[in-house]
């Protein structure tokens, strides 16, 4: 594809090539990473660089055992554990929060292709890493942006509310239907402890003149009600 790279698409692994293969994946993982650290994500840009470093090595090595010792070895193993292994680093950054909510999949999916572009870099794929790290950097930061304008224009919500006491749900409910909201689903929590206050997630269908401020006022009055939250 790119022939002018060809001269580093070769069997013998000099300082050169692997040093160009290290410093690429060094580079697209931190590209990667730096959009995750701008919104304060606890994997960002340093965690990003490693993975994809180690991947990179990781392919370099298997290259190094086959082409340089001429040992018999399966050029795609290795790399098959570092696609299965960094899961569970990205598990680590997935999380569910108060509100039931799950945070850091899109983390984990980043950490997850930062290995897999790693693993292209230390094989000389530079083109699928080039344009793999591109697309992802397009969907992290130009269809992250979309997604919200889409979802701003949703009419069905998913809606935390937590209270004081477990009979105030049936008012909540009470005041959500006098508003002329549909409940699709719900889900409750009762107390489970002096510092636990019972909570539950509604799925309303919203009218197209009643915006979220207007149940969020409505629902806040209820006597009772801690917190209204959109999620």
């Amino acid at each position: 594809m790119l022939e002018f790279l060809d001269i580093l698409r070769t069997d013998s692994l000099d300082w050169i090539t692997v040093s160009v293969r290290l410093v690429l994946a060094v580079l697209l993982g931190g590209f990667i990473g730096i959009e995750r650290e701008r919104k304060g994500r606890a994997a960002g840009f340093r965690t990003h660089i490693l993975i994809c470093l180690g991947a990179a090595m990781t392919t370099l090595t298997s290259q190094y055992l086959v082409f340089e010792l001429g040992l018999y070895a399966d050029l795609s193993r290795l790399g098959a554990q570092v696609i299965a292994g960094v899961g569970f680093i990205g598990a680590g950054t997935v999380m569910v929060i108060k509100r039931r909510q799950i945070k850091g999949i899109t983390t984990a999916a980043g950490i997850w292709t930062a290995a897999i572009v790693g693993l292209c870099c230390g094989a000389g794929f530079y083109e699928g890493a080039l344009l793999a790290a591109a697309l992802v950097l397009l969907v992290e930061v130009v269809f992250s942006r979309l997604e919200k304008i889409l979802l701003s224009k949703q009419t069905v919500y998913s809606v935390y509310v937590e209270y004081a006491k477990n009979d105030r749900l049936g008012d909540i409910v009470d005041v959500i239907k006098k508003g002329g909201l549909s409940i699709i689903g719900l889900e409750v929590r009762n107390g489970d402890g002096e510092l636990a206050n019972p909570c539950a997630v509604f799925s309303l269908k919203l009218p197209r003149k009643y915006s979220f401020e207007q149940l969020s006022d409505a629902v806040s009055k209820v006597e009772g009600v801690v917190s209204v939250q959109k999620i």
